[in-house]
C-alpha cells in the first residue's frame, strides 16, 4: 500500500450497513410513527426479519454487538417473552398477513436459547407470517455453545443456513480476545450442521484483531478453508472503546497499524481468491454458484446491518433490543437495552426509541452507497433517474469525488464511478464523498482498512 493510500486508510469513516448511519437517528422517531409506517406497507411485498437476542455466556473482548453476559436461563427465558409480545404487537400493527423472505437471527448469541424456546419462537414467527419456500433461514453461531441435538433441532426448525463465529484459531490471540475456540471444535460443529442437512455454511473471520500477523491470519484462513465453507467473511476490527469499554481491556500495543492491516486483508483475501471463492464487495467471499454469488451478477446484491445479503424485501423488521428496522419510510431502532425494551412491551407499546425518516435525498444517496459497497461501480444518471433527480443534484457530491479521483481511488466516466481495482478496499472513504451527512471531524468510526 502507498503512502498516499495508507493515508486513507487511516481515516475513521462509517461502515454504512445503512444510509443515513445509526449516529444520525434522534427520538424524532418514536413508537406511534413506527407503528404507522407498518400499517402502510404494501400487503403484496414480502418482508425480512431480524431477531436480535443480547446475551452471551461470556464477552468477547473484540465485540462490537449489544449484548450482556448471563450464566443463568432465566433472563434469557424471559427475554423470549419478550419476543413474542412483540411479535404480536408488530403482526397487528401491519396491514394484513405479510410474507416473509429471509430471516435472521443475530446477536448476542441465538444459539443460547434453549431448544424448546426456540421452537416456540419459530412457531410464533410462523403464525404471525407466511414463510416463502425459497425463504433464507438464517443463524449465528458459537461453535462453543452448540450440539449434535441442538444442530438437529435448529435444521427441523427450518435454519438453512449458519454462521460460524470463528475471527481467528491463533492460540495467543484467542486467549487475548478470551475467545478460546479449537479448529478440531469448529470442524466437529460444521460436520453436525451438515449431517443434520444444513444447506448453507458460513464462517466469520477477522483481521486487525491485537497480536494478529499476516502470518497468523493466513493460517487461520488456510485452517478456515479446510472445513469447505459456502461463505466467508472477513472482518477488520473496529477498535471503538469509546462506544465498547471493554474493549479498553484489550492491549492498544498489540493491535497492528494500518498498512499492516491492511496487508492482513490484502494476504488473507488473495489466499481466499486462490482457492476458487469470488470477492463480492468489501469484505464477504463465496463460492462461484452460491446465491450471494448469482445476485451480484445481476447487479441485484444488498448490503444490510448483517453484511451483503441477497435479501431484496424492500421492509426489514427488527425484532428484540435494539434491534433496528428499516422501511421504506426510514429507520426505527428499539431501545437498546433489555429493560426499557421490556418496559415499552409491558405497556402494550412497540419498543422504538429512535430512528430517521428517510428524504428523497436520503435514498438516492443510499442507492449510490449500496451500488459502490456492492458493485465498485455506480451510474449516477440511471440512480438520479430512478430518484427523480437532475444529475446538478450530485455537483456538491462529485466536488467532494474529485480528490479521490485525482488520487486514483476513484475513475470517473461521465456519470459512471468506478472505484480504482486498487482502491477497492477504501471504497467506504469514497463513499463519504456521497453522504450529506458526514463531517469527518465530528465522526468517529472505525478505520477505513
Amino acid at each position: 500500500m502507498t503512502s498516499q493510500a495508507s493515508s486513507y486508510a487511516a481515516r475513521q469513516v462509517p461502515r454504512y450497513t445503512s444510509y443515513p448511519t445509526a449516529p444520525h437517528f434522534t427520538g424524532g422517531v418514536d413508537a406511534a410513527l413506527y407503528r404507522r409506517w407498518l400499517s402502510e406497507l404494501d400487503g403484496d411485498e414480502p418482508v425480512s426479519v431480524y431477531v436480535h437476542v443480547p446475551f452471551c455466556a461470556e464477552l468477547c473482548l473484540y465485540c462490537g454487538c449489544q449484548t450482556t453476559v448471563t450464566r443463568s436461563p432465566a433472563p434469557v427465558l424471559a427475554y423470549v417473552d419478550l419476543l413474542l409480545r412483540e411479535l404480536e404487537l408488530v403482526g397487528k400493527a401491519l396491514p394484513g398477513r405479510k410474507r416473509l423472505s429471509h430471516l435472521h437471527f443475530g446477536g448476542g448469541t441465538p444459539t443460547i436459547l434453549d431448544m424448546s424456546d426456540f421452537r416456540r419462537l419459530m412457531a410464533a414467527i410462523r403464525a404471525n407470517f407466511d414463510i416463502e419456500a425459497d425463504a433464507e433461514l438464517a443463524i449465528e453461531v458459537d461453535p462453543r455453545t452448540i450440539s449434535p441435538a441442538h444442530a438437529a433441532t435448529l435444521v427441523e426448525a427450518g435454519i438453512n443456513r449458519v454462521s460460524l463465529g470463528v475471527q481467528s484459531f491463533d492460540p495467543l490471540v484467542q486467549k487475548t480476545i478470551r475467545r478460546r475456540q479449537s479448529f478440531e471444535l469448529t470442524s466437529r460443529v460444521a460436520e453436525w450442521f451438515r449431517f443434520a442437512g444444513v444447506e448453507g455454511l458460513n464462517l466469520d473471520l477477522m483481521y486487525g484483531l491485537p497480536h494478529q500477523n499476516v502470518a497468523n491470519v493466513l493460517s487461520t484462513v488456510h485452517q478456515a478453508l479446510s472445513l469447505d465453507p459456502d461463505r466467508i467473511a472477513l472482518f477488520g476490527y473496529a477498535h471503538v472503546p469509546w462506544m465498547k469499554r471493554h474493549q479498553a481491556l484489550l492491549p492498544e500495543a498489540a493491535l497492528p497499524g494500518s498498512e499492516e492491516r491492511a496487508a492482513q486483508f490484502e494476504a488473507a483475501a488473495a489466499r481466499i481468491l486462490a482457492a476458487g471463492y469470488v470477492r463480492l464487495g468489501l469484505d464477504h467471499f463465496a463460492k462461484p454458484d452460491d446465491a450471494l454469488c448469482l445476485s451480484a451478477r445481476a447487479g441485484e446484491l444488498r448490503r444490510n446491518f448483517q453484511g451483503y445479503t441477497t435479501d431484496g424485501a424492500k421492509a426489514l423488521i427488527g425484532l428484540g433490543s435494539s434491534a433496528i428496522s428499516r422501511l421504506p419510510q426510514g429507520y426505527a431502532q428499539n431501545a437498546a437495552t433489555v429493560a426499557p425494551y421490556r418496559s415499552a412491551l409491558s405497556s402494550n407499546g412497540l419498543a422504538t426509541a429512535r430512528g430517521v425518516p428517510l428524504t428523497p435525498q436520503d435514498n438516492l444517496r443510499a442507492g449510490i452507497i449500496e451500488r459502490l459497497t456492492c458493485d465498485f461501480s455506480v451510474d449516477l444518471a440511471a440512480l438520479c433517474r430512478q430518484h427523480g433527480f437532475e444529475i446538478g443534484e450530485l455537483d456538491d457530491d462529485l466536488g467532494r469525488l474529485q480528490p479521490m479521483v485525482r488520487d486514483g481511488l476513484a475513475i470517473r466516466d461521465g456519470a459512471r464511478i468506478n472505484v480504482a481495482p486498487a482502491a477497492q478496499d477504501l471504497v467506504r472513504v469514497i463513499s463519504t464523498a456521497f453522504d450529506q451527512r458526514f463531517v469527518a471531524q465530528l465522526s468517529r468510526h472505525s478505520p477505513a482498512v
